[in-house]
């Protein structure tokens, strides 16, 4: 193998101190009249058409030409036949840097790129000199692999040798040392550019959001001159990366307003900041441009459409688009596989698995994790793990921790706490905290406060216990009336600098998206809300609605606890919503944690004195009001 033979031609720490007049000049591969094997190399679309091109070459008495071995090192370092590319460099007599070149890039593509440093580190001891487009490629490999230490030899060779205005070559620094978190250098190379274009933003924009420095990204965003697609596409990437989906899409609009043409990856992310706000109108506006700027609706777009549909709480226009699609794959139908299991339409998403399979496609984990969560919301245990073992017997697939968890989860459900812990402990990979978060909060729901305790303490002498693992320890207490354990607990939250998720629900309007938590009172409508609010208590009161005083967590007054229960955020979002919105229309909440049992059992009545049909998405899922029922049938 390359690798073992590179480890022992070359030091195992590349030193690359040398000085341009450390070496003499390159002899460059002739331009030879063209040969007539050169159009059949560029046709070449495997390896094995490479060897039979390779032995015409040499029958015809031309095997040493330098530079047919060098467009036939480049042929195979395109299809990552680096094997062969090394037996054709060893037949070459003094290669020259465009040999070296050929096969370093080759390498830098393939599964060990930092060989192609210590190759390079074995040309430079052959004192043949580098050129800038040699140089792009070894900074490429220590990019890729985080080796800021190799990075920083090489470029203190790069200013030796001159290189220091070659932008290609200032652009895998940015690269690298943004890469490495090393952003004062990253910034240096970037300023003492002489030409900051887009692209050289572009770079270090990524380089700051792929680390959450989205402020800093921001920053660079703004000081480039001339912004091209893009570089507006990577900012407003970068936003929706980094929980800013707003400013992701206010930018759009100022995109939009600099008459800059956004492309098929602008949309897909403008699409993911709706699907992640559960703003569907929105979603329906930015689908609208898809025509206006002549993008395709190609399976990568489609599927992002397919996803935002159903994140938003559309499955039927997601099925429009999934059935509008010429041609599918199977992103799009784990797309479309996963919005029918978090919508509630578990058998229907099973039969969309089927038909996927029947057609030729091949699932993938992804698939298997979409398909089981059907399962698990529908409380189709049977069918579960008919699934769930077919992964590994029918198809090839080893089960992941996901789908571990998905099996847990529809086991705890449907109550067979003991089945799903001892799943757990017989699992092939080690459970993470959300396997075990699953089981506790279905210990909760069941009332097995013995196997919560258990579970307990296996997370927190793990160290694997996160916020939610106390807060849903401490809610488990609470539901049993163990006030002083439910207060431990909050208190290690606290001692640990952990903070509880507040409950958030959000409601579109007319394209302005409104936020509601726990006694919001800051909405300029609030009297407004309040009073109808109390309007709907006294209605849905008469339909035999009885607070469950049970869901309040905390040890307070009975009064107390019908006014905790009543200022739910996802409450405030549905009275701002009726207030708002003519008679009949749909309304669309989103909430961050999972509704109560209380708040489910008053939005069952709230659509019925209404005659409303009220979609709330939460942590878990999808649930359609309308008429006194959920689609959930109370199972979620």
């Amino acid at each position: 193998m390359l690798q073992s033979a590179l480890a022992v031609t070359a030091p195992p720490q590349a030193n690359l101190n040398f000085s341009a007049h450390d070496f003499p000049k390159n002899k460059i591969a002739a331009c030879a009249p063209p040969s007539p094997f050169l159009p059949l190399l560029h046709r070449c679309r495997s390896t094995s058409e490479v060897y039979q091109v390779h032995g015409a070459i040499i029958k015809s008495g031309e095997g040493h030409d330098r530079f047919l071995l060098f467009q036939l090192l480049r042929r195979c370092s395109s299809l990552h036949s680096i094997d062969y590319a090394s037996r054709i460099f060893e037949s070459v007599k003094q290669p020259d840097v465009y040999h070296w070149t050929a096969l370093i890039a080759g390498i830098v593509a393939g599964d060990f790129p930092l060989d192609a440093v210590l190759l390079y580190s074995q040309m430079m001891g052959e004192s043949i000199a580098p050129d800038a487009v040699l140089i792009s490629y070894v900074l490429k490999a220590c990019g890729s692999q985080m080796a800021l230490e190799e990075g920083k030899q090489i470029h203190g060779q790069v200013l030796k040798l001159s290189f220091g205005f070659e932008r290609a070559v200032l652009m895998r620094l940015i690269g690298l040392y943004g890469g490495c978190g090393e952003f004062a250098d990253a910034k240096k190379v970037f300023d003492e550019m002489p030409d900051r274009d887009a692209v050289a933003g572009t770079v270090l924009i990524s380089c700051y959001s792929d680390r959450g420095l989205i402020d800093e990204a921001l920053g660079v965003f703004c000081g480039v001159p001339e912004r091209d697609t893009v570089c507006w596409t990577s900012m407003i990437d970068g936003l929706v990366r980094n929980g800013r989906e707003m400013a992701a899409v206010n930018l759009f609009r100022e995109m939009q307003r600099e008459n800059v043409q956004p492309n098929e990856i602008t949309i897909v992310c403008l699409l993911s900041a709706c699907a992640r706000l559960g703003a569907l109108q929105l979603g329906k506006w930015v689908d609208s441009y898809l025509g206006k700027y002549g993008i395709r609706r190609n399976t990568f777009v489609c599927s992002t459409l397919i996803d935002m549909y159903c994140k938003c709480g559309s499955v039927e226009e997601a099925m429009k688009v999934f059935d509008g699609m010429p041609r599918r794959d199977v992103i799009s139908y784990n797309s479309m596989i996963a919005g029918l299991a978090v919508h509630g339409k578990s058998l229907e998403a099973v039969q969309l698995y089927r038909k996927m399979i029947r057609l030729g496609f091949k699932p993938t984990h992804i698939t298997f994790v979409a398909v089981l969560n059907a399962c698990s919301h529908g409380g189709l245990v049977d069918l579960g793990f008919e699934m769930f073992e077919s992964m590994e017997k029918v198809h090839g697939l080893l089960p992941e921790v996901e789908h571990y968890g998905c099996m847990v989860d529809l086991l705890g459900r449907v109550g067979r706490l003991q089945d799903a812990f001892d799943m757990i402990q017989e699992m092939r990979v080690e459970p993470d905290h959300v396997i075990w978060g699953a089981l506790l909060g279905a210990c909760r729901i069941h009332g097995n406060l013995a196997l919560a305790k258990k579970i307990g303490q296996i997370l927190i002498s793990s160290e694997k216990a996160d916020s939610g693992t106390f807060v849903l320890l401490a809610n488990s207490y609470s539901s049993f009336g163990k006030w002083e354990d439910a207060a431990r607990m909050r208190a290690i939250l606290r001692e640990r600098g952990m903070q509880k998720e507040p409950g958030c629900s959000s409601i579109e309007i007319d394209n302005e998206l409104h936020e509601f938590l726990l006694g919001d009172i800051k909405h300029p409508q609030r009297k407004e809300i309040y009073e109808k609010l109390e309007e709907m208590t006294v209605l849905v009161k008469k339909e035999g609605y009885s607070p469950a005083k049970s869901e309040v967590l905390q040890d307070v007054q009975d009064q107390e606890k019908q006014w905790a229960l009543a200022i739910h955020s996802e409450r405030l979002a549905i009275c701002f919503g009726l207030i708002s919105t003519k008679p009949g229309k749909t309304i669309r909440v989103m909430k961050n944690l999972r509704v109560c049992g209380d708040c489910h059992s008053m939005i069952k009545l709230i659509a019925k004195v209404t005659g409303r049909k009220i979609v709330v998405r939460d942590r878990n899922r999808f649930h359609h009001f309308e008429d006194g029922s959920c689609s959930c049938g109370d199972y979620w």
